[in-house]
């Protein structure tokens, strides 16, 4: 629903969001942990309750999309007044054409959206010390998040993200050299290079604030198709909540056989992410979802292995797929 101008800022938003959230969070923990009648963790785990509630009624009042209402119901008009009312202006004709083009296409394939989408294409710290160093990299979390809503749309995306891997590379290869030569088996470091510890600890988190935690819900939103986006972003939420989990779940255990190894592990997926994102990501900055089929025919790469479907479409396509190619050879993104 957001404007083209503004939908990286809306969209970080969420993460920025989840930030306060996880702020939020460590603060109740923070405070509770002082409550020695053995109830703080009662108190802490209860009060979840309240945004859950918050998220509840808030769904109650949320509007349809414009994109939704025609896919689903084909009500134009409605669709019209409601793009009229979050653009703020009656100039929407364009737009509404655009919508409508793009969803007229996607009925005209016959598809299942999630069939089509898989075609080709411990440092020593007391328990308070701990708690009040989630709250400042929560903080610095926050605070890069928001920095990220404020220039994403002016910068783009593809810097964001090389800039965040790059900090966020350094941050992890630097905390698992210090640990490797001072934590050992003792199972503590020295004050000073706990604090450094920390401290490049912010500088990874500040990296992952401005570059893979917001961009990671912003991009994906925007690059797949109106036929598929929904069941898109439903796997993306999905993979992302399966690999916290499998995160969650083994970070113990690769700890205590990797030791400081488990940065450098890390560290490398970084690397892959990185390396991934300068050579085969396009920028989609200001662009209108409905034309984002032109960012992937002009990508170096997804040209190749990628045609996106639509009127005039046939001049744009390899020959491989003009000399007497079917129209099952081609995919639509």
């Amino acid at each position: 629903m957001a404007p083209p101008r503004y939908r990286g800022a809306i969209n970080n938003g969420f993460q920025l969001s989840v930030g306060i959230g996880v702020l939020a969070a460590n603060l109740i923990n923070f405070g509770t942990e002082k409550i020695r009648s053995g109830y703080g963790w009662r108190i802490s785990l209860s009060m979840a309750a309240v945004p859950a509630a918050i998220l509840t009624v808030g769904a109650i009042f949320l509007p349809e999309t414009p994109s939704s209402l025609i896919q689903l119901t084909n009500d134009k008009d409605r669709a019209r007044r409601l793009l009229q009312r979050v653009r703020g202006t009656s100039e929407v004709q364009s737009e509404l054409a655009d919508l409508i083009e793009a969803s007229e296409l996607s009925k005209s394939i016959d598809h299942n959206p999630f069939r089509k989408i898989l075609e080709a294409k411990t440092i020593g710290m007391g328990e308070s010390a701990s708690l009040m160093s989630a709250i400042l990299t929560g903080a610095v979390g926050i605070a890069t998040t928001f920095l990220s809503m404020v220039i994403v749309d002016r910068v783009g995306r593809r810097p964001l993200f090389l800039v965040g891997g790059v900090l966020m590379l350094v941050s992890q290869v630097l905390v698992g050299a210090i640990m490797a030569a001072e934590l050992g088996d003792h199972g503590g470091i020295g004050k000073r290079y706990a604090v450094a510890v920390i401290v490049l600890i912010g500088f990874y988190v500040a990296g992952f604030g401005v570059s893979w935690g917001p961009l990671g819900w912003l991009v994906p939103s925007e690059i797949f198709p109106l036929e598929i986006r929904s069941a898109g972003q439903s796997i993306v939420v999905a993979v992302s909540f399966l690999f916290t989990f499998v995160v969650a779940q083994t970070f113990l255990s690769m700890l205590c056989h990797l030791k400081a190894g488990i940065f450098f592990f890390f560290g490398g997926w970084v690397v892959v992410m990185t390396v991934f994102v300068y050579l085969l990501l396009p920028e989609t900055k200001g662009l209108p979802i409905e034309k984002m089929g032109d960012v992937w025919r002009e990508h170096w790469f997804w040209n190749r292995v990628v045609v996106v479907g639509g009127p005039g479409v046939g001049e744009h396509l390899p020959a491989k797929f003009g000399e007497g190619g079917s129209q099952s050879s081609v995919v639509d993104l």
